[in-house]
């Protein structure tokens, strides 16, 4: 029999990486650090975008002043026919941007993400081409393919966001990309020449010491209660969660005997993730509880309410920046239902989770072999069947057992993959000092 199953897909939290910008931004630059003054913009809120906050710390600690540039709440109109209120919201951002990238210090690089990249590109351009800085553009994904996500590929805005994205694209100084699929599809069907540059985790995503483990079960279990211990009577010295124990008088923690697993998804509740792949894999068999937000929660807490589980709790907290990492970095499984809108953007929680050591099942796409290697740090399922199986197979002796998850974890911890600060070094670096 499996052991009990705790399942908890959890909203990815923003990295709050300011305080640390700042104090880069403050320490003297050595004779061999390349100065200059880059704008790091993203057209939306920073604090969903990590890889573009890694990019102003790796430049501020080489020597760059960065002025980080993102809009939480733009002012648009929300009344009449859905066209109109859509062409309103475009241009009330434009003319935001425009006037906030003007009064900004003058940048010798503009690095802007993509998506969005409507208006933003076409604005950034033209500041670009007003106060002569250089127009980086670092290609996450395509937004056309997203809107179609809603809208469908056929429909008239989202062939018009295509010809946009692909033309003005076409203007920018420079490119940098997330995988080879994407630089070659830029190259082929838009003409732009990128760099491919691979999320890498930052270096506080790592695994968990015990110790830690406990206080943050302590710190969750005062809120959601899948964390807390169960109703077995327990000394008085020993303070338990559902997953550790901390014996108070010598201060040792150990792990729960026949303690439930912990699989980690996490997500923003969004198109580009079919949950309801996860939930039929463990239809029939478990017994939920949901929490969360986001513009699908309701959706998918309508499908959980009418699930019968039995040996499974869900939870879905938006965690603090410092405590994302340290849940992943405890966790026994993760699990990515993220489908790219266009087939070749990686997913960033991945990354993370290897960071972590922490064996992953993804859903299958056209270029997750690039991250995922299937059998060797994971596994790629096509279905709900498909994963179903991968996770009775998984975790059939869980906790005990010499298993499948321990050698992805062994080979995760082998792999000593670079860290983002090693890869940004040797990627992009250069460009800043060959521009």
């Amino acid at each position: 029999m499996a052991a009990p199953v705790m399942l908890l897909p959890l909203v990815a939290a923003g990295l709050a990486l300011c305080a640390a910008l700042l104090w880069l931004r403050g320490r003297p630059a050595g004779p061999e650090l390349v100065r200059g003054r880059v704008c790091v913009a993203v057209l939306g809120d920073l604090g969903r975008s990590p890889r573009m906050q890694y990019h102003a710390l790796a430049l501020a600690r080489h020597g760059h002043s960065v002025t980080l540039l993102g809009f939480l709440n733009f002012c648009h109109f929300t009344v009449g026919p859905k066209i109109f209120q859509y062409i309103t919201k475009v241009i009330a951002q434009a003319i935001q941007l425009f006037y906030t990238m003007l009064k900004i210090d003058h940048p010798t690089y503009i690095l802007l993400q993509n998506p969005p990249g409507l208006p933003s590109i076409a604005v950034t351009w033209i500041v670009c081409l007003i106060r002569r800085s250089k127009l980086i553009i670092d290609w996450h994904n395509y937004g056309y393919t997203i809107m179609s996500l809603i809208h469908g590929k056929n429909h008239p805005i989202v062939q018009i966001a295509e010809w946009y994205e692909k033309l003005f694209g076409r203007l920018s100084d420079c490119n940098i990309c997330v995988t080879n699929a994407m630089k070659e599809d830029l190259q082929m069907n838009c003409n732009i020449k990128a760099i491919t540059l691979y999320d890498k985790p930052a270096s506080f995503f790592k695994e968990t010491p015990l110790e830690i483990q406990h206080k943050l079960y302590m710190k969750l279990a005062k809120d959601y209660a899948p964390f807390k211990r169960g109703t077995d009577s327990i000394h008085p010295d020993i303070e338990k969660s559902a997953f550790t124990e901390l014996d108070i008088r010598s201060g040792n923690v150990t792990q729960v005997k026949e303690r439930p697993a912990l699989l980690i998804s996490s997500t923003s509740w969004t198109e580009d993730e079919d949950f309801s792949i996860l939930l039929k894999a463990l239809e029939g068999k478990y017994q939920g509880v949901s929490f969360g937000k986001g513009p699908l929660k309701k959706h998918y807490n309508r499908l959980i309410d009418k699930m019968h589980f039995k040996h499974i709790q869900i939870c879905t907290p938006w965690l603090e920046a410092e405590d994302y990492p340290v849940l992943l970095g405890s966790a026994d499984l993760g699990v990515c239902l993220h489908k790219s809108s266009s087939g070749l953007d990686l997913p960033m929680k991945v990354v993370d989770m290897f960071g972590c050591c922490l064996p992953v099942c993804a859903v299958h796409f056209q270029c997750l072999h690039e991250l995922v290697k299937h059998d060797e740090n994971g596994l790629i399922f096509r279905d709900s069947s498909e994963l179903a199986e991968q996770l009775k197979m998984l975790l059939l002796e869980f906790p005990t057992g010499e298993s499948k998850l321990n050698m992805f974890r062994r080979n995760l911890r082998a792999s000593k993959q670079l860290r983002w600060d090693e890869s940004w070094e040797q990627t992009v670096l250069p460009v800043f000092r060959n521009n």
